[in-house]
């Protein structure tokens, strides 16, 4: 099989993982649409490491040892991305991306327009 083909699904996988990324607002889909970009550079490590290896006899298989160093740290790059969607999800009842700025605001912070309409309503 010829190196494109891999590299094209890769870039193509990696593209919508980017996509996924800059479009969604849901903090679990952004870590999903991570989880593919991830998996796209795994396919490329995998796909040059065994095109690598026709051409020299004596390899150490380093692509594929890499993928599996990416693995686990996607891994661990999930469970502990949930546990703070899901800390986050219980604090403040919602795991919109747009909607959390900043743990250390209150929940009535998020609008600031909004404690200047109540000021000026509770002068006039």
């Amino acid at each position: 099989m010829h190196l494109v083909y891999p590299a094209v699904l890769s870039a193509l996988l990696f593209c919508t993982g980017l996509y996924g990324v800059l479009a969604r607002r849901n903090a679990i889909l952004v870590l999903m649409s991570v989880e593919l970009m991830l998996n796209a550079v795994n396919l490329n490590l995998v796909a040059f490491d065994v095109w690598l290896s026709r051409a020299a006899r004596d390899t150490v298989h380093s692509g594929q040892a890499l993928t599996l160093f990416t693995i686990a740290v996607a891994a661990a790059e999930i469970g502990i991305g949930l546990a703070i969607v899901l800390a986050v999800y219980r604090n403040r009842g919602t795991s919109d991306i747009d909607k959390l700025r900043d743990t250390a605001e209150g929940p009535d912070a998020a609008e600031p327009g909004a404690d200047r309409a109540q000021k000026t309503e509770a002068t006039a």
